[in-house]
């Protein structure tokens, strides 16, 4: 069974997905100031995490072009709907079966980022994945508002189901 807070991640990006569903491609890439667009949202969470789950605790980057694309800091685009869920369902792919290996002590690992004096933990990075899953969730329901669109997720779902309360274990 993975850690409760790799169930947490999963639900987060289910919620994600649930408050798109029905997203046309035209109002996907439609970007209202200072808003980015919603598929450059979608390339943003792939992007992160690739950066976080593949690169920095891997050293893999199996997309590269994310990080040109959608990553922190770059300008402001349009990508395609398509486009970026593709990435973002692959790299989710290929982030499972490594998140299934984090136990308690995994999580709780000091790694150090290129410059050798910034620290970081699996732990924290997962907070902040998830976190950032909740941020864009909000966002993407705000920007669907504003685009007219109705009969969307009020709440959070079904979460005492798929994501109960669950106390970490010593593994």
């Amino acid at each position: 069974m993975p850690h409760p807070l790799i169930t947490q991640l999963r639900y987060a990006r289910s919620e994600f997905k649930r408050g798109l569903l029905g997203l046309s491609d035209p109002d996907a890439r439609r970007r209202h100031l200072p808003m980015n667009c919603i598929s450059w949202n979608i390339g943003h969470m792939a992007w992160q995490e690739q950066r976080y789950w593949l690169t920095r605790l891997q050293g893999q980057t199996p997309l590269p072009h994310l990080n040109e694309l959608v990553g922190n800091g770059q300008p402001a685009c349009t990508p395609p709907l398509a486009e970026m869920w593709e990435a973002w369902q692959t790299i989710t792919n290929l982030t499972n079966p490594f998140l299934d290996t984090l136990t308690i002590p995994k999580l709780q690992e000091i790694h150090y980022l290129d410059d050798q004096q910034t620290t970081f933990t699996p732990g924290s990075l997962l907070q902040r994945v998830i976190y950032h899953y909740w941020y864009h969730t909000g966002e993407n329901a705000a920007i669907r508002q504003v685009l007219g669109h109705s009969n969307l997720p009020e709440f959070v779902g079904n979460i005492d189901d798929k994501a109960p309360y669950r106390p970490e274990t010593t593994t």
